[in-house]
């Protein structure tokens, strides 16, 4: 038997240093080295079923001999899901999804299982952090058709992939990954080569199986998912799930198809400081409104800015003064007068249009 090493390995990158320091070398990370013992390698180490870590043999192939096909996507039962990964489910793809805790990562993704599995898209569930009977609950509270989700409570890496050989079903779940381990490495799980590994034998076998895999993560403290970052470049797909964890509603999860019927169903004609514009989050366009709120200044008047730094308010404000304060002050003068406007303005796009609605020149 040979002799244990020990090394400090960091937490962000998975470097191992022969010796303590404040800060790796490699990533740069503060305070993430962490003593890890090195146990001999044994030889019963998984290896890579039918090819390597793609899934496919190592074969020297012309490019043009290379057969092309559509990949087929399966159809999560949740639309704005679908949408989000790009039209649906890959087959054989690794979907890591994190987010702070209680946010509704277990939710979604059960959801998820059970209607594509009442799609006659064969589903498995694998918690490692809850129990079975909590899992059920959660299934009941949220009423959901369990009677063709196949659920098991496993940990072990190995013996996940011996039961998704067996089952050979479409999607699997496996929450969460911090709880997962594998029998070659003797470290505890959560730890930076246990995470690694894990994920690199479940990655592996989707390649080789066609069994696509979500896989939930948590979240440290600064918002970054726990365990090494290589487990990022490691999957196919990485979504971060944000939201209001805080909130006092937990009854599962609805898609919204169009959030923008939300600033345009409320009126039926214009009004006076309320614009209705285009914003892109992301990838997606999105209608918002625009409000500039009138009220008397007791007192100083001031300007307060919500959802829009307070210097760029400044700035915009700036440039409509100096083009539109002066043709537009004969109009409004005697009404500024009067009424002594404050404008607090919600968004920056189109912000003239707010404060100067009747303008047709602003």
């Amino acid at each position: 038997m040979g002799k244990v090493k020990t090394v400090y390995r960091c937490e962000q990158c998975g470097t191992d240093h022969p010796k303590w320091a404040g800060q790796c070398s490699d990533c740069g990370e503060w305070n993430s080295l962490t003593e890890v013992r090195i146990e001999p390698v044994v030889s019963h180490r998984a290896k890579p079923m039918g090819g390597g870590y793609a899934g496919q043999a190592a074969n020297v192939t012309l490019l043009n001999q290379i057969t092309v096909s559509n990949e087929t996507r399966l159809a999560t039962g949740i639309g704005e899901f679908d949408r989000v990964l790009g039209g649906g489910l890959v087959t054989g793809s690794v979907v890591l999804i994190g987010g702070d805790p209680g946010i509704g990562k277990s939710t979604i993704l059960l959801q998820t299982a059970t209607h594509m599995a009442a799609a006659k898209n064969s589903a498995l569930y694998v918690t490692g952090e809850e129990s079975l009977s909590q899992v059920a609950l959660r299934a009941n509270r949220l009423d959901l058709a369990t009677d063709k989700l196949q659920v098991m409570a496993e940990t072990c890496v190995e013996r996940i992939c011996d039961t998704l050989a067996q089952l050979r079903p479409a999607v699997a779940i496996l929450d969460s990954i911090q709880t997962l381990y594998t029998e070659t490495l003797q470290s505890a799980p959560g730890g930076v080569s246990q995470i690694r590994e894990s994920a690199a034998l479940l990655t592996r076998f989707a390649k080789n199986s066609g069994t696509a895999l979500f896989l939930v993560g948590h979240v440290t403290k600064e918002g970054a998912l726990a365990g090494p970052r290589v487990l990022e470049h490691m999957v196919d797909c990485v979504l971060y799930f944000e939201g209001q964890s805080d909130s006092r509603y937990h009854k599962g999860l609805k898609e919204v198809a169009n959030p923008s019927a939300i600033f345009l169903s409320r009126y039926d004609e214009a009004i006076p400081g309320s614009v209705v514009m285009i914003s892109r989050e992301g990838t997606r366009p999105l209608l918002v409104e625009v409000q500039a709120l009138v009220d008397d200044a007791h007192g100083q008047p001031r300007r307060v800015a919500l959802g829009l730094e307070q210097n760029r308010l400044n700035m915009l404000l700036a440039a409509l003064i100096l083009r539109y304060f002066w043709p537009v002050l004969q109009v409004y003068a005697l009404k500024l007068y009067h009424n002594n406007w404050l404008y607090l303005v919600k968004w920056d796009y189109r912000v003239k249009y707010a404060l100067f609605p009747m303008d047709k020149n602003a």
